[in-house]
């Protein structure tokens, strides 16, 4: 468990840090396709900048929110993409104030507010703490995202261990989305910090377990990368079941990204 000062700072940085890479991006890189299949780098940012605005809206007029989410829902599974298409004639320099200015405004909101108190989402209501995490790991995912596009190597951080957290507490959630049982069996996970301290969730004498680097987890309960193409170690049936479905985001199920060679990170 972490303060709300600490996530939202680790919030902050993570945009500063996207911010960087866009500041001098010319016009015309904005258009280049990303991973995420149909959609360009404006499209990653657009994606942020919205979903900053309806975590503040959720925080500050909780009914409103709701409202919007039941809109939201009936754009069906790939509410997303529509999304998207709806700011794709808004100049590369819009979008980037855009995202700037809703990522201090929602910093800003949530520094206000009780870390334990709840607000709405889409899905089952979270707390403030966990609205600023699902933040932090939105940020990197995109940002990734856009990294990998440009051939930016990023450099892993601390900050990690919020998305690690969150991909661990998104087990349940994981199977529900793919309408399966959730299994008794709890999974002990082991990871790596870039600075080379052990991060550790579940009980010790777990049979299945996940063990590897942060950063490999973190890259598949994000769906930035295949299984496959990290080096985690996966052991036993449910172990091996979760972390082939695993999301840390809400949203339809998927199959992720296809096995290919990584790049983008060092």
């Amino acid at each position: 468990m972490v303060g709300l000062d600490e996530l939202l700072a680790d919030l902050h940085a993570e945009a500063h840090m996207l911010d960087g890479i866009l500041g001098d991006l010319p016009t015309d890189r904005w258009e280049l396709p990303t991973p995420a299949i149909g959609w360009a780098i404006r499209d990653q940012v657009s994606h942020l900048a919205y979903f900053d605005d309806a975590a503040v809206l959720a925080a500050t007029d909780p009914d409103r929110f709701r409202v919007s989410a039941i809109e939201l829902a009936t754009l069906g599974p790939r509410y997303a993409d529509v999304i998207a298409a709806r700011y794709r004639k808004m100049p590369s320099a819009e979008l980037a104030v855009w995202f700037r200015s809703s990522r201090a405004r929602l910093c800003a909101v949530l520094s206000g507010l009780d870390p334990q108190s709840r607000m709405p989402w889409y899905g089952p209501d979270m707390t403030v703490a966990s609205s600023a995490t699902t933040r932090v790991m939105e940020t990197w995912a995109h940002g990734l995202d856009i990294a990998d596009t440009l051939e930016i190597p990023l450099s892993p951080s601390r900050r990690l261990r919020h998305i690690a957290h969150l991909g661990v507490h998104t087990f349940a959630y994981s199977f529900h989305n793919w309408l399966m049982p959730v299994p008794d069996t709890e999974v002990r996970v082991e990871l790596i910090a870039p600075d080379g301290e052990l991060w550790v969730w579940g009980p010790a004498e777990s049979e299945s377990r996940v063990t590897g680097t942060a950063l490999d987890f973190c890259l598949v309960v994000t769906k930035r990368r295949n299984l496959l193409d990290t080096m985690l170690q996966v052991t036993g049936e449910v172990a091996a079941a979760w972390m082939t479905i695993a999301q840390a985001y809400p949203g339809s199920a998927g199959p992720g990204r296809p096995p290919a060679i990584p790049k983008g990170i060092v």
